[in-house]
């Protein structure tokens, strides 16, 4: 039996056989480097129009593990990756800076939210004002006002 981690591993396997980075890759699929990460660690499903471009790709991905790689994926977490430094730093962060970008968010848009589905993300490499090198994560997602409940427009 495949399992969601033995096709994660056999993507990374075959990442790594491939000698390409995770932007090329993702460049050559024509979609974030973070989406194209997701696709090979189980988190996203692997589109039609992706499918031919990442087999060329990465040759040594088997079409079996690609077919599996094609079916709506069970989107969870091992919570134990919060131990995890650049996991934890991150989270971190957004706890951290939270509520100020809520109360910003709110000010922009109104009483919403930002869409976890109509969704962009990517990571990059920047270089700082005395030449350090800097990571830039950019979160992307939709506005989605919260709506008031009207009786009349309740179609249950």
């Amino acid at each position: 039996m495949t399992t969601e981690l033995s096709i994660a591993e056999a993507c990374l396997d075959a990442k790594k056989a491939s000698g390409k980075t995770y932007d090329e890759l993702a460049e050559i699929c024509g979609v974030t480097n973070v989406y194209l990460a997701q696709i090979l660690l189980g988190q996203a499903q692997l589109k039609p129009a992706t499918k031919a471009k990442l087999s060329a790709a990465m040759p040594t991905l088997s079409e079996e593990i690609m077919d599996k790689m094609a079916n709506c994926p069970t989107r969870c977490f091992d919570s134990d990756i919060l131990k995890e430094p650049q996991v934890y730093r991150t989270y971190e962060a957004v706890m951290h800076y939270g509520l100020a970008i809520k109360n910003i968010v709110n000010e922009k848009f109104g009483d919403g939210i930002m869409s976890a589905i109509d969704y962009y993300m990517s990571v990059k490499e920047i270089k700082g004002v005395k030449g350090e090198r800097r990571v830039v994560i950019t979160l992307n997602g939709k506005f989605l006002p919260f709506i008031q409940m009207n009786a009349d427009e309740d179609t249950s």
